[in-house]
């Protein structure tokens, strides 16, 4: 990156921290690196105001914003704006017979057997979308020019509405979108500079009417709320003495200016997810795992994610409420309701079942004497002993007692003593974390055999273990700092843009030369949006991508190809071995056929460097004490030693069982398995090396 002026990572002569910060839903996590490679940690209370926040957790971890050389930052702001629907003014104009586009979207139902559950409603109510006379034909031709008249009518009704943003959604706008331009410079002139206005062509320019004008939606109710938050954190960091640009971690696993992301504001709907993923691979491969699963386990859910080859799995299509497609590359990642808040309850039929149901942090699990009640993940391992009374380095008290009596709820029911019902707790949390594993492993055609598995999160250390032996993944690795690792994912990442155009062709007789002449376009494009990010051309790397399907399918698979296209002959035995890998099928007698092409811009930045500690022969542990702890497939509870994280040195080995605490989690090692402590600090795990 450019050093030297205001671009990204330009900073001050004295600067010497890289500062990354991830706020959540419940707490702020906070880590620092300075140029000498120490580390620090921090977690403070999220805020109404997330800026708040950040400026909190700035100071709690004594940050003078001066010596700040870049700072990386990834929020939920723009998810929760989706969950709980707190929009803006908003409005949508299409052409005239396609309002209902998103209220119709592919016809299907969450749960196919529920003729009765009605979806979720689209962001932008019916009354609030326009029509307007214009027609463009599948071959780009125009076939009704857009009635201007109608499109000022409109402007002057959503001016009188007060609308904050409007999303242009012309069909067949993604082959020529002359008419989207237009509607767009109207309603510019008309509603002034404040109001966000975007088109479907610009934001997701594809076939499909229904992804691209969800997309489209999604990224202008956005708009409003993303374009003064980035100005503020800019505004407040800058005003506190960061000379630097404000960097956004987005879903595909890039960073983007604030500048960007008021463009591209649904990009950030997947920001802090797709940070815990990125710092799962980088862990595993300084472990020397080129495959990687990782595990982040919160208070609430667990995000998991995979990495193969040191690749993370990408999908081009997710959402936050079911039905609204959002099609932005995304970083793949798989939510479940599994956390240490998760509450045990029995089902109509008396089966034991846990979450999605959550405690949250108010009022907690029953052991917070906050008021909870209900059984908990975290009541249940502080009854087995796997906890003990306190969290947060002490400053968190739990209680023992009123864990035992919320499990009494399971206990009774099924005729079972509270260590019986909190261990069936548990293995049932456990397997439907291991479900979802199976679901973005073996499902995807991956043997979990073949990879690592990352814990971490708050809770990912207590349960990994556990999780890895039902999959039989051979060993578990715990980050240094496993409840702040999304945060530190923030800081590995580059300015990324996924610039995209249909192009439909037979993938054997496609002309290499027409391809070359698309990804020429696609990378200038690119190249401009790295330069308004302040990019230095020596920092822009491009990768490209030809999205293929077998003839007649409407799936498609990015495979990546090399700089110059010469033939297609290697991209076509690439798409057939994943799509092989991807449905358990593979057809190279039938017709593929190209769908679209795509080039990733990447704006290289700076990266930390974590230090390598000297491995001492001769370390030894010392325990701290012990306690007696349950475990799965024992006939009692078992002596087990406790150790402090920050006590052990590298080199040192630990035979289970054994729990090692730490300020942000809790390590269980069960027994017969060995956890080793590497030169970048992190846990190794080996199940059964004992």
């Amino acid at each position: 990156m450019s050093m030297d002026g205001a671009g990204i990572g330009s900073a001050p002569q004295k600067a010497r921290v890289r500062l990354a910060i991830d706020v959540g839903g419940t707490f702020t996590d906070i880590f620092v690196l300075d140029s000498d490679g120490n580390q620090t940690v921090a977690k403070v209370p999220s805020t109404l105001n997330p800026i708040d926040a950040i400026m909190n957790g700035a100071e709690a971890a004594d940050i003078d914003w001066h010596d700040v050389e870049l700072f990386t930052h990834g929020t939920t702001v723009a998810t929760n704006a989706l969950i709980t629907r707190n929009f803006k003014p908003a409005a949508m104009v299409t052409t005239r017979g396609f309002r209902d586009v998103l209220e119709i979207g592919r016809g299907t139902r969450e749960d196919p057997w529920d003729a009765y559950k009605e979806g979720t409603p689209p962001y932008v109510r019916r009354r609030d979308r326009f029509v307007v006379g214009e027609r463009i034909n599948y071959r780009g031709e125009i076939i009704e020019p857009l009635d201007e008249v109608q499109a000022r009518e409109i402007a002057r009704i959503l001016r009188k509405r007060q609308v904050t943003a409007v999303a242009v959604c012309f069909i067949n706008s993604y082959v020529n979108g002359a008419h989207e331009l237009r509607m767009a410079e109207i309603l510019a002139e008309e509603l002034g500079p404040d109001v966000a206005i975007t088109t479907s062509h610009e934001t997701h320019p594809e076939i499909f009417e229904d992804d691209r004008f969800s997309t489209t939606v999604a990224n202008t109710i956005l708009a409003p709320i993303i374009r003064p938050y980035a100005r503020d954190i800019e505004r407040r960091t800058t005003e506190a003495g960061y000379s630097a640009d404000v960097l956004l971690l987005h879903s595909g696993g890039g960073v983007m200016t604030p500048a960007t992301a008021e463009k591209y504001a649904a990009r950030l709907a997947a920001s802090g997810i797709a940070a815990g993923a990125i710092a799962s691979k980088y862990f595993a491969e300084l472990c020397g795992y080129s495959n990687a699963i990782g595990l982040d386990m919160g208070g609430t859910s667990a995000d998991i994610s995979l990495a193969e080859n040191g690749h993370l799995r990408m999908t081009d299509k997710w959402e936050v409420d079911w039905g609204h497609p959002i099609c932005f590359p995304s970083i793949e990642v798989l939510t479940i309701g599994a956390g240490g808040g998760s509450i045990s309850w029995l089902d109509k039929a008396g089966s034991l079942r846990n979450g999605p149901q959550s405690a949250g942090s108010t009022p907690g699990p029953a052991c917070y004497k906050a008021g909870g009640t209900e059984p908990t993940n975290t009541d249940a391992n502080i009854i087995l002993g796997r906890v003990g009374d306190s969290l947060a380095g002490g400053k968190k008290a739990l209680n023992r007692d009123a864990a035992l009596e919320a499990m009494q709820k399971i206990a009774k029911p099924l005729e079972l003593d509270t260590v019986e019902a909190s261990l069936a707790t548990l293995r049932v949390a456990n397997a439907n974390m291991a479900d979802a594993v199976r679901l973005i492993s073996i499902a995807r055609g991956h043997d979990p055999r073949d990879f690592a598995l990352v814990a971490f999160g708050g809770a990912g250390p207590l349960h990994g273990v556990d999780i890895a032996r039902e999959l039989n993944i051979p060993v578990v690795i715990v980050p240094p700092n496993p409840g702040v690792t999304s945060a530190v994912g923030c800081m590995l990442v580059d300015v990324q843009h996924d610039v995209t155009q249909m192009f439909f062709k037979d993938a054997a007789s496609a002309d290499p030369a027409d391809i070359e002449a698309a990804f020429q376009r696609l990378e200038h494009e690119g190249r401009d949006r790295l330069e308004r990010d302040g990019v230095a051309a020596g920092d822009m790397t491009f990768q490209r991508f030809v999205d293929m399907r077998y003839r007649g399918q409407w799936r498609s698979l990015a495979v990546p190809v090399p700089r110059q296209v010469a033939s297609m002959d290697e991209a076509l035995a690439i798409f057939h071995d994943e799509y092989e890998k991807a449905h358990n099928f593979r057809r190279e007698d039938f017709p593929v056929e190209v769908y679209r092409l795509t080039v990733r811009a990447i704006g290289v930045t700076p990266k930390p460097s974590f230090p390598r500690v000297t491995i001492d022969p001769q370390a030894r542990a010392t325990s701290k004490g012990t306690r007696e702890v349950w475990f799965h497939g024992q006939q009692k509870a078992v002596t087990t030693a406790l150790y402090d994280r920050e006590n052990l040195p590298a080199g040192v080995s630990i035979k289970g069982p054994a729990i090692i605490d730490q300020l942000d989690s809790t390590t269980v090692i069960p027994p017969g398995d060995v956890a080793y402590i590497d030169e970048w600090l992190n846990i190794q795990i080996k199940l059964g090396a004992a």
